[in-house]
């Protein structure tokens, strides 16, 4: 049975949310534990204004929570099933045709 509308709003919001090169290195990043916002600038490379756009994208979207400690906001995922996600996306994705296609 498909899930109700409210459901796929919320799943597309999370995917919308990892869905960019950026967001995705933040997450899998983030897995290893939590990152201070500066660190996470570095990682990306991109100004402050862009990966604040960024972590609020995907925390809005549920998929990361913060908590400003000093002058510091340090994220961390909301959830530790990323990485299951990730390896079952993984499985989904196209490999390289190893013969040739019977068509």
């Amino acid at each position: 049975m498909p899930a109700s509308k409210t459901v796929s709003n919320k799943r597309t919001a999370v995917i919308k949310a990892l869905a960019h090169p950026s967001r995705l290195l933040i997450a899998e990043a983030l897995m290893d534990g939590e990152m201070c916002v500066c660190d996470l600038k570095e990682l990306v490379g991109a100004d402050m204004s862009t990966v604040s756009k960024h972590l609020s994208m995907m925390r809005q979207a549920g998929v990361l929570v913060s908590e400003k400690r000093g002058l510091n906001i340090y994220y961390r995922l909301a959830c530790d099933c990323l990485g299951d996600f990730l390896r079952c996306l993984d499985q989904l994705a196209p490999k390289k045709a190893t013969t040739k296609p019977c068509c």
